[in-house]
């Protein structure tokens, strides 16, 4: 039983809160964290390097010790002087079988010598000088000379009288690839052919030219001009406009080679002092003439069956 004295109405006294007591290191009583920057500052826990926003620093990569290494980096040079070697080797062995620094001079052209070289391939009645330049012994580049030979008009040519003739083998439903193929390479044929029967017979004739092969295919490729004309004007109007064009491009063709070939093998036979009337000097002429007219012959064999 309850005594007497806490009978009701009298005031009850509040009851007391026990506070615990604080850590060490703790001011506020009521923090749900305990502060360990005192602990660190004391050597406690690992310390963090100064600028590194609290974060621990970074071991090095792999890569960065590979570079600092001494040993890494002389053989890293080694094989610098290794690569650079090995590519000098390779230029010259591709400059002696394929004569890249030579190639670079045929195809220095510009689209106002083409232009021009197309106009002296179609009409070369009107041109009258038809001397190579020279600077320092060597001729200038294409695109300041139309009388110098190269590789862009040749080469493009090619490359555009095989779609033509494929467009034409498809209009009379002829089209194959095989076909195709057999087009182009009998014209690499005959054009091999044409090179090594001229070399052949200049080394037989004993002519000391200035002329190379590379200058050979240049001048026997403009012929590829004459017949894309050819079959295309016979595709528009039929078998009279193919061989109207394609008569003007042969008799074309032959004079640019005259005027042509004759300052490259007759100006030599001049300069040895060999009498015009000469034999070797007749034999140079009708090698001249053998070329020139060969083209009109092969133009017409190699378009006469895409056009019906």
């Amino acid at each position: 039983m309850h005594p007497a004295g806490l009978a009701a109405g009298t005031p009850r006294l509040p009851s007391k809160r026990r506070i615990p007591v604080s850590q060490p290191g703790m001011t506020d009583p009521h923090q749900l964290f305990d502060d360990t920057s005192s602990a660190q500052s004391r050597g406690y826990g690992p310390q963090r390097a100064p600028g590194s926003l609290g974060y621990p620093a970074a071991a090095a990569s792999p890569q960065a010790a590979f570079l600092t290494d001494p040993m890494s980096n002389m053989a890293m040079a080694y094989g610098s002087s290794l690569a650079a070697q090995g590519k000098e080797l390779v230029d010259k062995n591709i400059d002696r079988f394929i004569p890249i620094t030579k190639l670079k001079y045929y195809f220095a052209v510009d689209t106002v010598y083409v232009g021009k070289k197309l106009g002296l391939l179609v009409f070369p009645y009107l041109h009258q000088d038809w001397e190579v330049q020279y600077q320092q012994d060597t001729p200038v580049a294409p695109r300041f000379d139309v009388n110098a030979p190269d590789l862009y008009i040749p080469a493009m040519a090619f490359i555009t009288y095989i779609l033509v003739a494929g467009l034409a083998l498809g209009t009379q439903d002829r089209f194959s690839p095989d076909l195709l193929g057999l087009q182009a390479s009998s014209a690499l044929a005959w054009l091999a052919l044409e090179v090594l029967a001229i070399l052949l017979s200049l080394y037989l004739l004993t002519v000391n030219t200035d002329l190379t092969t590379i200058d050979l295919v240049a001048f026997l490729g403009y012929k590829y001009v004459g017949m894309i004309g050819g079959v295309i004007m016979g595709l528009l109007f039929g078998k009279i406009g193919y061989y109207l064009v394609l008569g003007w491009c042969c008799v074309s063709i032959f004079v640019f080679m005259i005027r042509t070939l004759r300052l490259k093998i007759l100006a030599e036979a001049a300069a040895e002092g060999v009498p015009v009337r000469g034999a070797r000097n007749q034999l140079r002429m009708y090698l001249t003439m053998a070329v020139a007219a060969a083209q009109p012959l092969l133009m017409y064999w190699l378009t006469f069956h895409l056009v019906r």
